[in-house]
C-alpha cells in the first residue's frame, strides 16, 4: 500500500518519517482507517477517471483548498490543485502487509485541521505506531506546504536520531 511496507526489509532504512499521512497496520486499508475515524471530505471531493486497467482518482479542484488545503494561500492551493497527480483507487484500497513501524522508529506529525486525514486517526495511527509525535492544531493536509519549517524540524530530528 505505502512506504510503511516497502520499507520492510532493506537495512538501509532507519527510521519513518509520517506527514500528515496513514500508518497502516497489517490488513489495514486508507478507506477501512476512514471508516473508523469520522470527519474525512475526501471521498465525496474525489473525481474518479477510468484508466486501462482500473481507476484514477483526484481531489476535485473546485473543492480542493477546502479539503485538501485550508491554511495555503488561495493562489498556491489552486496550483497545487491543476498540479496534483491522480493515485490509482486500487492502491488506496489495498491492505497494507507487514508495517515497517513495528520494527523501526517513526516519527508522525499530525495536521489538526485536516480534512482527508482526520486528527483522530492520524494520532491513533501515531500512537499504535509509538510514534515521536508533534500536532499542529490548525494545519491541514497540505502541512508540509502550509508549515514547512515544523516539517523540516520532524525529518531532521528523525535523521539526527537515526544517524
Amino acid at each position: 500500500m505505502d512506504s510503511t511496507d516497502a520499507a520492510v526489509g532493506h537495512p538501509n532504512v532507519k527510521g519513518l518519517v509520517y506527514i500528515a499521512a496513514f500508518a497502516p497496520d497489517q490488513g489495514e486499508s486508507g478507506p477501512a482507517i476512514l471508516g473508523k475515524y469520522p470527519g474525512s471530505r475526501l471521498s465525496p471531493a474525489l473525481t474518479v477517471r477510468p484508466f486501462p486497467g482500473g481507476q484514477d482518482a483526484y481531489v476535485n479542484p473546485a473543492d480542493f483548498r477546502q479539503v485538501f488545503a485550508a491554511d495555503v494561500p488561495a493562489g498556491k492551493a489552486r496550483l497545487m490543485a491543476a498540479g496534483q497527480r491522480p493515485v490509482a483507487l486500487a492502491a488506496l484500497a489495498e491492505p497494507s502487509s507487514t508495517p515497517a513501524w513495528k520494527s523501526l522508529p517513526s516519527w508522525f506529525l499530525v495536521a489538526g485541521a485536516d480534512r482527508a486525514i482526520p486528527p483522530a486517526a492520524e494520532q491513533a495511527m501515531a500512537l499504535r505506531a509509538g510514534s515521536h509525535t508533534e500536532m499542529i492544531r490548525g494545519a491541514s493536509h497540505a502541512i508540509l506546504v502550509s508549515h514547512p519549517d515544523v516539517t523540516a524540524r520532524v525529518i531532521e530530528a528523525a535523521a539526527r536520531a537515526t544517524t
